[in-house]
């Protein structure tokens, strides 16, 4: 009995390096994301930020910032994906779908919706400070935020399918 239970508790279990990178990275990502969207900018918001002049270039530069890391963790997960897909472990074109998804979230956030957000919201009259927000800025937030649903959702499932795989 003895012999048994000192031979099963020498057995690792040791996970692929990119298996941990990828697990590592999403966690990361995940995290800051819901950190940026529940924390920062819920904060930003009730302390007056959207009536302030330069809310429009203080939220480029945070997002600019977060944008550049996203599209980091987004490459490295796509190449981790692909990485343990081609290896000696299943094979999963879904999942490999659902990284490419990922890196086109972050491109479109950081090429797109970033600039577009910001343009918006630059208020180029010198003389009437006053304006309301205009109504493409809340079609570019609700685009934003369902974007950010699905990169949750999506990361979450290869979050998932990263955690679950084994040797």
């Amino acid at each position: 009995m003895s012999t048994i239970s000192s031979i099963e508790s020498n057995v690792v279990y040791k996970r692929p390096l990119w298996q941990n990178i990828t697990t590592l990275t999403l966690g990361f990502w995940l995290s800051a994301s819901l950190f940026l969207d529940w924390v920062i900018m819920p904060s930003l918001y009730i302390s007056g930020m959207m009536s302030q002049d330069g809310f429009a270039s203080a939220g480029y530069s945070i997002f600019w910032s977060f944008n550049r890391i996203e599209l980091l963790c987004a490459g490295l997960v796509l190449t981790g994906v692909l990485v343990l897909s081609n290896s000696r472990l299943r094979n999963s074109p879904v999942i490999t779908f659902l990284a490419v998804l990922l890196l086109a979230i972050s491109f479109s956030d950081t090429y797109f919706l970033t600039p577009q957000m910001s343009a918006t919201g630059v208020n180029l009259s010198m003389f009437n400070s006053g304006l309301p927000i205009p109504a493409t800025m809340d079609i570019l937030h609700g685009l934003y935020w369902v974007l950010d649903v699905v990169k949750l959702v999506v990361g979450g499932v290869i979050l998932g399918w990263s955690w679950q795989q084994k040797v």
